[in-house]
């Protein structure tokens, strides 16, 4: 039995009302090599632009709500040991995202990160629980994964007693 091979179409054959043939020579869109990297200036300008002002009520671990003086959503990249990590500003205390120093410090440390908030316990540190809008803005930086929908956050100093912890085990 005889199999027909499918018809053949010059690109530069005039199709029907298409003009300068069935397919287009110059390319739509075209793919970076690299995806493009966010600076601190366009993180800050984003920040500025889109977040100030929006800091919607709803105390978190005691911060006050109402009076709109803290904006609780503005978050920076600070510098943790050589590394850039996010944080957010919080009733005059810099708290970092807990599962990004996990991911960058702990991870090869401990088993996991229940093993994290076991230790937490036991070192009496109270994390603080992010707002919808600050899971945002950390997914948007890259800070967690893009699946995540919860997040905690820690000082600076409690971050460090739990490092040396971990360190010591």
């Amino acid at each position: 039995t005889a199999v027909s091979a499918p018809p053949v179409i010059s690109a530069t054959s005039s199709g029907a009302g298409v003009p300068g043939g069935l397919f287009r020579t110059e390319t739509l869109y075209s793919t970076p090599g690299e995806p493009p990297r966010l600076t601190p200036n366009m993180i800050n300008s984003f920040m500025a632009n889109n977040h100030s002002g929006s800091s919607r009520g709803g105390g978190i671990g005691g911060a006050s709500g109402g009076s709109g003086n803290t904006n609780t959503n503005e978050c920076r990249m600070v510098d943790m040991h050589g590394v850039k990590v996010a944080s957010f500003l919080m009733d005059g205390q810099e708290l970092i995202c807990l599962p990004q120093v996990f991911d960058l410090f702990l991870k090869h440390l401990v088993g996991g990160l229940h093993t994290v908030y076991t230790k937490l316990k036991r070192l009496d540190i109270s994390p603080v629980v992010c707002t919808v809008e600050q899971v945002r803005i950390l997914r948007g930086l890259g800070a967690i994964q893009p699946g995540v929908n919860r997040c905690k956050l820690i000082t600076r100093k409690d971050f460090e007693t739990l490092f040396t912890d971990c360190t010591n085990a």
